[in-house]
């Protein structure tokens, strides 16, 4: 344990630049990555890391060729140095907002098939309702860390097994089997589950050209093999490849409501009726706080309120 005055003496002339840039390598895991996010050299992250470790005079992070470990003092001090610049950060934001009038920037993440949620059309009626907030939008298909990287809300569907976060349910899908109606009169329609194994199907997240569907029927939940020429990571996709006759697919039963206004080709012929995936629901979530920009606030409610008035109930 330090002296008080030691102590003093020590935060009176660090660098909180050091201190930020160290916990943004720790949160990456890597001096890299960490110059990527932050637009500097490598060799300037390393060396204000290093400049750190002189000033408080101990090892903080273990350096291999490849890898970057904590010390024991290094893990203690990184977990009081993150909620300290979270604080500093939340005072900077309280101070600015002072105006009550959103303004900043609000760095969302969402799944690469949100174009089914006409997302485009609630962002750019926010905007320019809101001139002063810039929203910053990231599609991926992977999970991300919103605290580790910077995020302040995000969509997410399925189930959330983060439960720090704070969300609210928009809604929830379940999917049942479609084809077109030329599809269905090229090829006919299959009369049980195992009869989808002879016809083509759309499919996501797929491997080597087939996938295997669990579905809800009469008899419980039934298994089949699929195989189809096309295969997506974006639910809009698989409608407009239902809609061009490539082959049978799941889709929403009930769609959100601007989903059907952008609808290109006749409503898809539905297959099997009998049989369903019930689906996850659909979040709009944000990491806990206990001070939230008013940007972020307002888009938050703006786009979960959108999404819900969305959403068939």
């Amino acid at each position: 344990m330090w002296p008080a005055q030691l102590v003093v003496a020590i935060v009176a002339t660090m660098d909180l630049n050091h201190v930020a840039v160290f916990v943004r390598v720790v949160e990456l895991e890597s001096f890299t990555a960490a110059a990527e996010q932050l637009g500097l050299p490598k060799s300037s992250v390393s060396r204000t890391v290093t400049r750190l470790e002189e000033e408080l005079g101990v090892r903080l992070l273990q350096r291999t060729t490849r890898t970057l470990h904590l010390t024991e003092a290094g893990h203690a001090y990184y977990e009081r140095a993150r909620v300290a610049l979270s604080n500093l950060e939340e005072a900077a934001t309280a101070a600015s907002d002072t105006s009550g009038v959103p303004r900043g920037t609000v760095r969302v993440t969402a799944p690469v098939d949100v174009g089914m949620l006409n997302l485009s059309n609630i962002v750019a009626r926010f905007v320019l309702a809101h001139p002063l907030v810039h929203i910053d939008i990231s599609f991926t298909s992977r999970r991300v860390d919103l605290v580790a990287e910077g995020f302040d809300l995000a969509i997410r569907a399925g189930k959330l097994t983060d439960s720090t976060l704070v969300a609210r349910k928009v809604g929830s899908t379940t999917l049942g089997l479609f084809a077109s109606q030329a599809y269905v009169d090229r090829r006919g329609q299959p009369r049980s589950l195992a009869e989808l194994s002879q016809h083509e199907c759309v499919l996501m997240h797929a491997k080597n050209g087939q996938a295997e569907w669990r579905l809800s029927g009469p008899a419980g939940e039934e298994s089949v093999t699929v195989h189809g020429p096309l295969n997506v990571d974006d639910m809009l996709f698989v409608q407009q490849g239902v809609e061009e006759g490539v082959g049978i697919g799941l889709l929403p039963v009930l769609k959100p409501k601007r989903c059907e206004e952008h609808r290109r080709a006749p409503e898809p012929v539905r297959i099997l009726p009998e049989y369903e995936l019930v689906g996850a629901g659909l979040h709009v979530v944000s990491p806990p706080t206990r001070f939230q920009a008013a940007a972020v606030a307002v888009f938050r409610e703006f786009l979960t309120n959108e999404l819900v008035s969305q959403w068939p109930h």
